[in-house]
């Protein structure tokens, strides 16, 4: 019973996992507006760990912002 309640492992310190089979279903069920939160949370979790130059990060920050507010006027 413990075993149901621990977290399988966490995608870019934000998304939880809870088992396999859960990355499973987000793999197979992904679609266009979770594909885009996916890559942004990668992003933000990579430039968290330092992984990007000052430069990287501002294009990939303006990136991001034109990206979400497409998104958003999608909607």
């Amino acid at each position: 019973m413990e075993q149901e309640n621990k977290n399988f492992g966490v995608l870019f310190d934000n998304i939880t996992l809870l088992s396999e089979e859960h990355l499973e279903v987000m793999l197979s069920t992904m679609d266009k507006e979770y594909a885009l939160y996916y890559l942004i949370e990668s992003v933000k979790s990579s430039y968290n760990r330092g992984s990007f130059s000052i430069g990287e990060t501002e294009v990939l920050s303006k990136a991001i912002r034109i990206l979400s507010r497409n998104n958003s006027s999608e909607e």
